[in-house]
């Protein structure tokens, strides 16, 4: 059992977060289709995001159509967000590469993939001013919080018979 504490996220803030992003850089896509990645990275393509896939054994190649690059230096900005699907032992280091381009790229927020969580990094990101997710799916929250889960019988946690205005 962590002892970390526990991850409280305002779904306010996170449908902000999502209704302001345009460009996501997605470090550890995935040319595989059954790989969670993989089908995020459909998800949000299909959801108007332009998604740019980081993967350095992929790069040069083509992911769901989308180039694919090395690094986050070498991926073509402005990036908005930066999604980490990596362990949580290297989003450490994902999260630096972002902080060291985010002035270049104007990165302003880090999201860390669903189980994924560096409370260092997140601390390093948040002070230099940017908004940091952890242990989230953007792919889920956009699902849940904008009301496509409930057609789909999951229980969102969020019902009721008028549709809710968030951020």
């Amino acid at each position: 059992m962590s002892n970390l504490p526990v991850l409280h996220y305002d779904d306010a803030d996170m449908a902000k977060v999502l209704r302001s992003v345009k460009t996501i850089a997605m470090i550890g896509a995935s040319a595989n289709w059954v790989r969670p990645s993989n089908f995020a990275m459909k998800y949000l393509l299909g959801k108007g995001y332009r998604v740019i896939p980081i993967n350095p054994g992929q790069a040069g190649k083509e992911i769901l159509g989308q180039m694919t690059y090395a690094t986050l230096a070498d991926a073509p900005g402005p990036i908005d967000m930066v999604d980490i699907f990596r362990a949580s032992e290297a989003a450490g280091k994902s999260a630096d590469e972002a902080l060291d381009v985010a002035d270049e790229k104007n990165i302003k927020i880090i999201w860390m993939q669903l189980g994924v969580r560096h409370d260092e990094a997140a601390a390093r990101a948040e002070a230099k001013g940017l908004t940091v997710i952890m242990d989230r799916c953007p792919k889920i929250e956009y699902g849940r919080l904008f009301g496509e889960l409930g057609w789909s019988g999951v229980n969102s946690g969020i019902i009721t018979a008028k549709r809710r205005k968030l951020g």
